[in-house]
């Protein structure tokens, strides 16, 4: 009989940020480890100044700090997105633009999983991630913003 490892759950953090007083709640769900390369470790949403929310790649090797790498996520009901991104958190986490948060706002979260590859240069990481359980850990996460 082949065991198959439960999918893991939404974990929620909070963070403290650069300046005094200030703190970043996420949520974080990690990569389905047999589909994943050992370098992809997951996906956060977290909440951004202003309202904004933010959604980024965790990886465990970075790239350098400076670097656009190309991200392309699909989506197992079908849909590719292919976005250039930035590094945060020194070059281990790829900060996708604005644009992606509407999908964890919406498609997303009636999505079962999604395949994301980051390119920079000749390296690739891919990993996949199961969804879920997204749109009641979104909703808790949005319910936490600027607490």
């Amino acid at each position: 009989m082949v065991r198959v490892a439960a999918p893991s759950a939404w974990k929620f953090s909070r963070t403290q940020g650069s300046k005094e007083g200030e703190s970043f709640a996420a949520i974080t769900k990690t990569a389905d480890t047999v589909q994943s390369d050992a370098d992809f470790a997951g996906l956060i949403i977290r909440c951004a100044p202003k309202g904004k929310i933010d959604v980024l790649v965790a990886l465990i090797r970075p790239f350098p700090p400076r670097s656009h790498p190309k991200v392309t996520i699909t989506s197992s009901t079908g849909g590719t997105l292919t976005v250039e991104a930035n590094m945060a958190a020194a070059g281990a986490a790829v900060l996708l633009p604005d644009e992606v948060s509407a999908f964890a706002a919406g498609k997303w979260q009636t999505t079962p999983s999604l395949s994301v590859a980051v390119k920079e240069n000749d390296s690739e990481i891919k990993g996949v991630v199961g969804l879920n359980g997204l749109r009641e850990a979104y909703n808790s996460l949005l319910a936490n913003c600027g607490q």
